[in-house]
């Protein structure tokens, strides 16, 4: 049996878990680490553990997909002499296999079924404005104005978005929702996601060789 891959070089006895829908599923801390098959250990502070309801793993795996572009970029932006034509064409296409599905899941899905509980309002609100800022950003890089502090600024804001939905939006309603409710948005989700890839997580050929060449 192949040996347990870390997940970070400062916590070799942290791996990252069997992706399959039921297990533990992990999600990094403030460096956003994410680590894909191929690549070394990466560096990291904290490693946060969370147990996502099966329901909600499509979104969270797709989470962990942005978390790792949040981290090419990251690496990009401080290596400089950025490529900015490929990856804000690259940005583009990740939006359109995969993030505004996302986006249209969670808008048509997940808020929804949060806005039955009052509390949870003012955080649907901030998500709302959030998708709105991200979308800004996308379109920069259709239209190829997307400049270096732009990119990293991207960056920041998905990542930022996406650790307060992970942490404060989905830990609620996997609290607050019924088994058969979390069951019924799960088969809203699946619907909803038919047709997007990973996008984020499997960067083409030209973009991993950009990469390795910036960083």
């Amino acid at each position: 049996m192949k040996a347990p891959v870390p997940l970070c070089e400062s916590e070799p006895h942290l791996t990252l878990g069997s992706t399959r829908q039921g297990e533990p599923t992990i999600f990094n801390g403030p460096t956003h680490l994410v680590k894909r098959r191929g690549e070394d250990a990466l560096p990291c502070e904290i490693i946060l553990f969370m147990l996502r309801d099966k329901n909600l793993i499509p979104l969270s795996h797709q989470h962990q997909h942005a978390l790792a572009l949040c981290v090419r970029i990251d690496r990009a932006v401080q290596a400089g002499h950025l490529d900015m034509l490929a990856w804000q064409a690259e940005i583009q296409q990740i939006f359109a296999a995969e993030i505004q599905l996302h986006f249209a899941a969670e808008e048509e899905t997940i808020f929804p079924a949060a806005l039955r509980f009052p509390e949870l309002g003012p955080l649907v609100d901030e998500l709302l404005t959030e998708h709105a800022l991200l979308r800004d950003y996308f379109a920069l890089a259709t239209e190829r104005t997307m400049d270096p502090a732009k990119l990293h600024d991207f960056a920041q804001h998905l990542s930022q978005h996406i650790r307060k939905e992970e942490r404060q939006l989905f830990e609620a309603m996997q609290r607050l929702l019924s088994t058969d409710e979390l069951e019924a948005i799960g088969a809203a989700l699946e619907k909803a996601l038919e047709g997007s890839t990973d996008a984020c997580a499997l960067p083409n050929e030209a973009t991993r060789l950009r990469s390795k060449k910036e960083i």
